[in-house]
């Protein structure tokens, strides 16, 4: 874990968005802004995804970003790489510790999977990204352009046996992550509505997005 808290003041910031339990958010970083991501009462999990904003053709790869930081996990320090190599945003403060690049975005089919065939018309984080590209047509995202996310603030450790598991999470109230772009971002996150693994303490809550200059 790498914890570094920031010096920016929310007083100071330009932008402030509250994003409900279940909702999402899409919108624009420029280059040289900072992104806070605050998860306001603890244990909720952020599944976000990020483009270029020119071309979003181009976006996060989990791959790439693994790859050069020798670590499966992100935190204070990393810089998140694109598909084509290119740095997108650097990590600059965190007081969570911990972010997973692993675990993936809950859909409908993986509900049925892990779980039930009951819980398959439950609401999950890629009908939150489908319905947001539904909605905003203006940011040229398509169904082809969702890759693989981050989980932010959410804890899925690996496995001596190179397995996956869902467990409680490691952040709480008022623990942030900060971005800052290397170039103009689109982001698209999923406040994640899972209620059947422990990542947002099977009670999902809002999370607010602070944006500085």
């Amino acid at each position: 874990m790498s914890l570094i808290e920031s010096s920016l003041d929310p007083a100071s910031s330009i932008a402030r968005h509250w994003v409900g339990a279940g909702d999402y958010y899409l919108g624009k970083i420029h280059r040289g802004q900072t992104l806070r991501i605050l998860d306001l009462e603890g244990n909720q999990a952020a599944d976000a995804l990020f483009y270029n904003a020119e071309d979003p053709a181009e976006h996060y790869s989990a791959m790439n970003t693994i790859q050069a930081q020798g670590n499966l996990y992100l935190s204070a320090g990393s810089t998140l790489l694109s598909n084509s190599n290119r740095p997108l945003l650097d990590i600059v403060a965190d007081t969570c510790g911990r972010h997973d690049t692993l675990g993936g975005a809950c859909a409908t089919e993986s509900n049925t999977v892990r779980y039930d065939l009951e819980k398959r018309c439950m609401h999950a984080c890629r009908d939150s990204w489908m319905l947001a590209i539904a909605e905003h047509p203006e940011y040229g995202i398509h169904k082809r352009d969702i890759s693989h996310n981050i989980n932010f603030f959410m804890n899925v450790p690996v496995t001596p046996e190179g397995g996956l598991t869902f467990e409680d999470g490691i952040s709480a109230p008022g623990k942030y992550v900060e971005l800052k772009a290397k170039m103009d971002i689109v982001i698209l996150l999923s406040n994640c509505p899972q209620l059947n693994n422990p990542c947002n303490g099977y009670n999902p809550t809002p999370l607010e997005l602070i944006v500085w200059n």
